[in-house]
Formats: C-alpha cells, structure tokens, sequence
C-alpha cells in the first residue's frame, strides 16, 4: 500500500514573514523545538530557513541579527511535495538535493513539512536516525 507524504509530515508548519529578523525566527526555533520554518508572503511560499542557514548566512556575516532580515537567509529556490506524493518521492527528492526538509504545498499555500526525521521514524524507527529523532529535545 503506498503511503502518502500526509501521513508522515508535520501539519500546519510555522511561518515567518520576509521581513522577520534572524533573532526573533531563532526564538520561534528555540521556544517551538523547531529546526526550520517556512517563509510566506502572505498565504504565499517564499522559501524555508533552517537554524543552519540562519547561523551560515546570517549570523557568520556579522551586523545586528535584530536588524538582518530572514529574506536574506532562506533559500528560495525550493524542491516542493504536495500532500498527496508518495513517501518514496520524497525519499528520492531528498536525496537528490540533498536536503533535509521539504515543504509540503497544496494549491499553492504550504500546508505542511517532511523532514528526514519523520522519513526515518516512519520507516526504520529502531535506526540511529529514528532513535535520536524520537528523543525528547535536550535543551
């Protein structure tokens, strides 16, 4: 039976503005668990950032992380799923562009997110990866 990306991905994925600063997005990660929002202009994709892209492209560069915004910092051109791709999509979008989160989109809003995690608790939950993923955060 093919299982469907809306089984596994996180729904209703935190968004942030274009204009947000790089401090008050890292706060949302901080306080939320979360290691990416979704970036919208309006109901509107934009891009993603993750807490790696806001300490390599932000915060690395120097300036004042109140003042930097997280337009600068997300990557906007986007490998997108929709909810109703197969886990195995996803799985061969992943690997293709090595990346980690993919944005889950329908009709053009985003709706959700898949990250490599939830791929690894899905399907191997005894593996090192769905192990840690499982794990209560340790901050």
């Amino acid at each position: 039976m093919t299982q469907h990306v809306s089984d596994i991905m996180t729904s209703a994925p935190v968004t942030v503005e274009p204009q947000t600063s790089v401090t008050a997005v890292a706060r949302i990660m901080r306080d939320r668990d979360l290691g990416a929002v979704i970036v919208t202009d309006g109901d509107e994709l934009r891009g993603l950032v993750t807490d790696r892209d806001l300490v390599v492209r932000s915060l690395a560069k120097g300036g004042d992380p109140e003042q930097i915004t997280v337009a600068g910092a997300c990557s906007d051109d986007l490998v997108i799923l929709t909810p109703e791709d197969d886990v195995d999509h996803a799985v061969e979008l992943m690997r293709e562009h090595a990346v980690r989160r993919l944005p889950v989109v329908e009709g053009g809003r985003p709706v959700g997110i898949v990250a490599l995690a939830d791929l690894a608790m899905e399907r191997d939950p005894d593996s090192a990866l769905g192990d840690i993923s499982a794990a209560r955060p340790n901050t």
